[in-house]
């Protein structure tokens, strides 16, 4: 009998635990999503406003490589935002519905303090989403919340699902959740992928994007 409180103190926090963290197996999140077409039209290239596209962005057997240094222009002149390369998905604004984007990406070491996909728009916030690299971890915004680790020097593939009626979104990393949670209120929101920089930088930021796919209910 005395064994039964020490399983009870043993097992309560596993069932907590198990209860307040995500399944590791891998799913297709895009499941039960219609597929939306693209072509190059949708894809709309922002650059520091002062230099062609060809210094900052390279596309080469399918493969999207941007890359940034703190020290460039905005993509506007008059612009106070800070240097990007990214595509912006046009065409395709929304704001309803439930809308994903997948895409596997790839950063190079040393990449550091920078954003490489938004969900742009909010209620009162430029965006509900950006997932940023910094020392070689993924994060949500500049959270201390991880969505991945030893990021560098390899593929993965990542899927964001915003689900504009719930105002919530979810972030699946190689096919496994590592958030959900709210998002940012009401607005028209599109989908970015690039480099866009962020505090704590490093001197010069790159990723790679390729399979670049949209999908709705």
């Amino acid at each position: 009998m005395t064994m039964l409180p020490i399983l009870h103190l043993i097992l309560f926090p596993l069932i907590i635990h198990q209860t307040t963290s995500f399944s590791s197996s891998a799913i297709d999140p895009t499941q039960g999503f219609t597929h939306v077409s693209l072509d190059n039209s949708n894809f709309v290239i922002q650059k520091p406003y002062n230099i062609p596209v060809n210094q900052r962005y390279n596309f080469t057997n399918g493969v999207h490589q941007f890359w940034i240094l703190p020290t460039d222009k905005p993509f506007m002149s008059g612009s106070n935002t800070k240097p990007r390369t990214e595509i912006r998905i046009s065409k395709h604004e929304y704001t309803s519905g439930i809308w994903q984007f997948e895409g596997y990406a790839y950063v190079p070491s040393g990449t550091s303090g920078v954003c490489i996909m938004q969900i742009f728009g909010g209620r009162s916030t430029a965006t509900t989403t950006q997932l940023r690299i910094y020392d070689g971890s993924l994060t949500y915004y500049n959270s201390p919340h991880v969505l991945s680790q030893n990021i560098y020097d390899r593929w993965f593939k990542v899927n964001a699902i915003h689900d504009m009626d719930a105002n919530n979104v979810k972030i699946y990393i190689d096919g496994v959740l590592k958030r959900d949670g709210a998002g940012l209120g009401a607005g028209t929101h599109y989908f970015k992928f690039g480099v866009y920089v962020q505090n704590d930088h490093s001197n010069r930021m790159e990723s790679r994007w390729k399979d670049i796919k949209v999908f709705k209910k």
